[in-house]
């Protein structure tokens, strides 16, 4: 779950305490409670972490035995944002979605054509530079651009928004695909959090499930797509910057990828950050672009990953079944552990931004926060 390194970590997030939803400080191998000097993580993360002094609540042995339910996504009040098309190889599978029109039975076919097409040479453009430009040019003459090519190499970035505050979910929660969906796939990420000036204050692992079924039947199906009941896993813990774990540590993590399922069927993959086309610090500067995130905001820098594996019959490729088991680790951050179901069989989401305030209210914790 914790980083190979957690005793010398600093870890926040929240843990769900018979109290009601409680941000947490983990350092020196101590759990710390620190609601009296920051409600939320939100707050945490606009202070300076040194300052706060928390209550002990127990050692890091104690953590582990915690039964799943009180691990909570380690975001709150911030807005849960989303960087898509980041790598050359998912910019090749949107393009794929695209022109199968969500159907999976014609990806196999395609994938071929469009790999020949554009493979070799998207995969060291740099975006928005005079090379992409040429590309794209190259491209519309030969009748290949899509939407998907030009946030890939094109100036702009895609940032949308992945889901809301408070909806998604932790280590250990069930995750979400629609039960309509008939193909879709795990998206492993490293997530940034963001403070309410643009500045990133450290990163955890995130689960961004993808419906290629829906998207690529069109693009304005995104929200639908990616915005549903339990679809947002994030964890477990936020690892925020010091001297032993900084920005260089995100540019070089390797995200592994391990899928088991009820029926025997496994699947590995890996995600390098050294791939990703843009810098993180420039997704975070065009998520802020001209507006104010005055609690922050979590931002999912995008995957390498894209299964292309077979599960069931030739050519179909890669698709979650009910009971999956996901898990999406790297040695600097920890492990984020989740199992499938669909939105519609899991725990709905019941506790929002009203239950939030009203239990911190009840607490006396806005009490302290304003005083």
């Amino acid at each position: 779950m914790l980083p190979s390194d957690c005793t010398r970590a600093t870890l926040a997030g929240r843990l769900l305490l018979d109290e009601g939803p409680t941000p947490v400080l983990i350092r020196h191998g101590r759990v710390e409670d620190v609601s009296r000097q920051a409600p939320t993580v939100s707050d945490l993360l606009e202070r300076d972490i040194a300052s706060i002094q928390g209550e002990h609540l127990f050692d890091l042995d104690a953590l582990f035995s915690l039964e799943w339910k009180r691990f909570l996504s380690p975001f709150d009040l911030q807005v849960i944002k989303a960087a898509g098309v980041t790598f050359a190889i998912s910019a090749i599978e949107r393009v794929i979605e695209e022109r199968a029109r969500g159907d999976y039975r014609e990806a196999a076919t395609i994938r071929e054509k469009v790999e020949a097409a554009i493979g070799g040479a998207i995969r060291s453009l740099v975006p928005g530079s005079e090379a992409a430009d040429r590309l794209k040019a190259t491209l519309i003459e030969n009748g290949l651009w899509s939407q998907y090519l030009e946030v890939a190499i094109g100036p702009d970035a895609e940032i949308f928004t992945k889901t809301a505050p408070l909806a998604s979910v932790g280590w250990g929660a069930e995750i979400g695909v629609r039960s309509d969906s008939s193909w879709n796939n795990p998206e492993p990420e490293v997530v940034l959090a963001v403070s309410s000036h643009g500045k990133i204050r450290g990163a955890t692992l995130g689960n961004d499930v993808n419906l290629r079924d829906f998207e690529g039947r069109s693009a304005l199906l995104l929200s639908k797509a990616k915005d549903n009941n339990a679809s947002c896993a994030i964890g477990p813990f936020i690892r925020l910057f010091d001297e032993h774990f900084t920005i260089e540590d995100v540019r070089t993590a390797v995200i592994d990828l391990a899928i088991e399922g009820d029926d025997g069927f496994t699947l590995e993959g890996r995600s390098l950050m050294s791939e990703i086309s843009r810098p993180p610090e420039e997704l975070v500067r065009q998520a802020m672009s001209e507006h104010h995130y005055p609690d922050g905001f979590a931002l999912f820098l995008g995957t390498l990953f894209a299964p292309t594996d077979d599960r069931d019959e030739p050519g179909r490729g890669f698709t979650h079944k009910i009971g999956d088991v996901v898990r999406i680790s790297t040695p600097t951050i920890g492990a984020l552990v989740n199992r499938v179901t669909t939105s519609k069989d899991a725990p709905p989401w019941e506790f929002g931004m009203r239950d939030l305030m009203r239990n911190l209210a009840s607490r006396g914790l806005l009490e302290s926060e304003v005083q």
